[in-house]
C-alpha cells in the first residue's frame, strides 16, 4: 500500500533543500573551502531528518491522550536537539567540517517554516500535490 506524502512535510523538506542549494551558491562566491559546504550539507540533512522526525512524532503524538502525548512530543524533541548537539561537538573537536556552517544549514528548517506559504503555491502547481 503506497501512502500520500504530507504536503506540510513535502513543503518543508523542499525548502529546506532549496535553502541549502542558494546557500551554496552564495557561499561559494566568498569561498571554496570544502570544510564550509560539508558542513552546511550536514546541516541540511540533519533538518531533513529533523523535519521528518518532528512530522513523525506529531503524527504518533496526536493518535495518544493528552497527557501521554505531552510526553511523547517532549521527549522526541529532546531527542532531536541532543542529536544537533551531539553532532555540533562532534564537528567541533573533529574539525572534519564547519560547524557554523552545519548550523546555518540547520537553520534551514526555520527559514522553510517562515517560507511555507510561498512555497506551498509553488509546490501545488509544479508537483500537483
Amino acid at each position: 500500500m503506497k501512502k500520500k506524502i504530507d504536503p506540510t512535510l513535502f513543503d518543508l523538506c523542499l525548502g529546506i533543500l532549496l535553502y541549502g542549494i542558494v546557500f551554496q551558491v552564495i557561499l561559494l562566491c566568498f569561498s571554496r573551502q570544502a570544510s564550509y559546504s560539508l558542513g552546511l550539507w550536514i546541516g541540511v540533512a540533519l533538518a531533513e531528518a529533523g523535519a521528518v522526525h518532528m512530522w513523525w512524532s506529531l503524527d504518533r503524538g496526536m493518535e495518544q491522550a493528552a497527557k501521554q502525548a505531552a510526553k511523547t512530543v517532549g521527549a522526541n524533541n529532546l531527542i532531536r536537539y541532543f542529536v544537533l548537539v551531539v553532532v555540533m561537538f562532534v564537528l567541533i573537536y573533529t574539525d572534519f567540517a564547519n560547524p557554523i556552517f552545519m548550523f546555518c544549514g540547520y537553520m534551514g528548517m526555520k527559514i522553510s517554516a517562515y517560507l511555507n506559504p510561498w512555497l506551498h503555491k509553488i509546490s501545488v502547481r509544479l508537483f500537483k500535490l
